[in-house]
């Protein structure tokens, strides 16, 4: 063969690599389609993991509704992906109530130890809150949202929706090769920390994919929260451990930080985006940064762009960018700082904002706390033969949280207090009482005022460029659900540094393999630094509602072990 021949034939598979990465053809859908989405008229459930979303299902059958099949999946999650999410952790969640026909949000985050001060830190000599350890400990709100959810909208009894769980904790599951390789980088960072290898590393190491592991200890707090309720977690014997603990080990938080914490019901806030309305939470969390992309990109044709183009790509970055150098200004805790939500997502505003993209990469944009860019989450929701559907999100942060194990208890205390920053007189500032900004959002749309689509997409600073990406995915490109997450994603992340050092020239763009070359190009060319990243695009999961049909399409991330099903 000639070596023109050589280099045609190169450049042939590199134009199909670019076009697909999959290693099989499939008669139907978009070439980077990896299955078909998921039918079904009675009820749905999409997780990060097929155990989880088998649970939803058996709950859903056995008369529970969305809201008991949610924290049924939850729970089974915290046992089987502890590496994302944990009953140590928070949760946000918004649920379409078919009775009322309106849409409710919910805030179970928890708030940092009361006694510990900002004068703390700085006698300390700290500049950042540490990832692990005692330090970056807050209230875990999981629990209470829960019973929060199960209260307000739930069927069965506590008792019942947590049995799956239990069952899987003292018999055991089969570890995936995902979660054994997300476990056996957590046993180096944080097997120094008391309790955490008599937890998770019995045997002396983590297990590995393919072996049964148990967990004794979460299957006793799991019975706990059946038999007492949330009680037991905040007022209880669990919250007495906690305390005790914390005591031993260098921690503030304390019984009194859990017996005073409160969840909040809130009030989801939206945006149109050409017929579609999407719904996210207030601030602490970062969802309206989806919404503020959206409006700034409803100014542009981005149909008539194309999905891999250099146009929208370079598009698409610049609006991030905007986002979240407000996102980095002004989220933070409502009861501590004066956020301009509604002046963020209006189209006024949006407009103005519009006007600063230019046609190479803008600098110095993006600044704030380099823990906001980090985060490891579950994300799952579920829908019922009655209309309800709930999206919901849950996460210990950074992997398996903080590493403080309480001895018996099963699980590890989330780090989420790392996104406070230290510097005073900011929005996000520590202080004792105060929740921290959050990353974990989930996302709900509707259309005409009528439920449509429940999604999310985990993963840190991923997240709200994600869910904008799904909604334009959907609205511009015409895609099919289960298309919507398989297409190649856009990240851009404000380092090029693994050490999360936040740069100060306009960041970093990654583009999953998708992607053309000639785009990469291109985008060099208008002044963006490309760079590869290895999985930090997020994990997706959706269930749409089809007023046609009167039924339920489920989609689910083939980027993890997600499972969408239904019957």
């Amino acid at each position: 063969m000639s070596s023109r021949s050589h280099l045609v034939t190169a450049l042939c598979l590199l134009a199909g690599f670019s076009a697909s990465v999959l290693g099989f053809d499939r008669v139907t859908g978009a070439p980077f389609a990896s299955r078909s989405p998921v039918y079904a008229a009675q009820g749905m459930a999409a997780t990060s993991q097929p155990l989880a979303t088998q649970v939803a299902l058996d709950i859903l059958k056995e008369g529970g509704n969305a809201i008991d099949a949610a924290i049924a999946a939850n729970a089974v999650l915290g046992l089987v992906e502890p590496t994302g999410c944990g009953i140590g952790g928070d949760l946000f969640a918004i649920v379409w109530d078919a009775e009322s026909g309106k849409l409710h949000g919910l805030n179970a985050s928890g708030r940092s130890p009361k006694s510990l001060t900002l004068e703390e830190f700085e006698r300390r000599g700290l500049s950042r809150i540490p990832p692990y350890g005692p330090l970056p400990v807050s209230v875990p709100g999981a629990v209470d949202g829960w019973f929060e959810l199960s209260e307000k909208f739930g069927k069965l009894p506590m008792s019942q929706v947590l049995a799956p769980a239990i069952e899987y904790a003292e018999q055991g599951f089969i570890v995936s090769d995902l979660i054994a390789y997300y476990l056996a980088r957590s046993a180096p960072k944080l097997g120094q920390y008391p309790g955490f290898k008599e937890t998770f590393m019995p045997d002396g190491a983590m297990p590995g994919v393919g072996e049964r592991f148990r967990n004794p200890g979460l299957a006793y707090s799991y019975k706990l929260l059946a038999k007492e309720g949330r009680k037991a977690f905040y007022q209880g014997e669990i919250a007495r451990r906690i305390d005790q603990y914390m005591k031993e080990n260098g921690g503030f938080l304390s019984y009194d930080d859990l017996a005073s914490h409160t969840s909040e019901w809130v009030a989801p806030v939206s945006v149109d985006y050409r017929g579609v309305t999407l719904w996210e939470l207030p601030p602490p969390g970062q969802g309206i940064a989806a919404l503020q992309i959206l409006k700034i990109l409803e100014g542009y044709d981005i149909a008539a762009m194309g999905r891999t183009s250099p146009e929208y790509v370079h598009t698409f970055v610049e609006a991030k960018k905007l986002a979240f150098a407000d996102r980095a200004k002004y989220y933070a805790d409502p009861a501590f700082a004066d956020i301009p939500v509604a002046g963020l997502i209006s189209a006024e505003y949006a407009k103005a904002r519009r006007a600063e993209i230019g046609e190479r990469a803008a600098k110095a944009v993006e600044h704030g706390n380099p823990a906001l860019l980090h985060g490891d989450t579950i994300y799952l929701t579920t829908a019922d033969s009655e209309g309800n559907m709930v999206s919901l999100i849950q996460s210990n942060y950074r992997g398996m949280g903080s590493g403080m194990t309480p001895p018996g208890l099963g699980f590890v205390l989330q780090d989420r207090g790392e996104l406070f920053t230290l510097q005073p007189g900011e929005a996000n500032t520590y202080a004792p009482g105060k929740r921290p900004f959050h990353t974990i959002i989930p996302a709900f749309a509707t259309r005409n005022g009528k439920p449509w689509l429940s999604f999310g997409v985990m993963g840190g600073a991923t997240q709200p460029q994600a869910h904008a990406q799904i909604i334009i995915n959907l609205v511009d490109f015409g895609m099919n659900l289960q298309e919507a997450g398989d297409a190649p994603r856009i990240l851009h992340t404000g380092s090029s540094q693994p050490t999360g050092e936040v740069m100060s020239d306009g960041g970093v763009v990654s583009l999953e393999s998708g992607f053309p070359y000639e785009t990469r190009r291109a985008l060099m060319k208008r002044g963006h630094v490309i760079q590869e990243n290895l999985g930090g695009y997020g994990g997706y999961q959706a269930i749409a509602f089809d007023e046609a049909t009167n039924s339920y399409i489920g989609a689910s991330e083939s980027r993890k072990d997600g499972q969408a099903a239904g019957y």
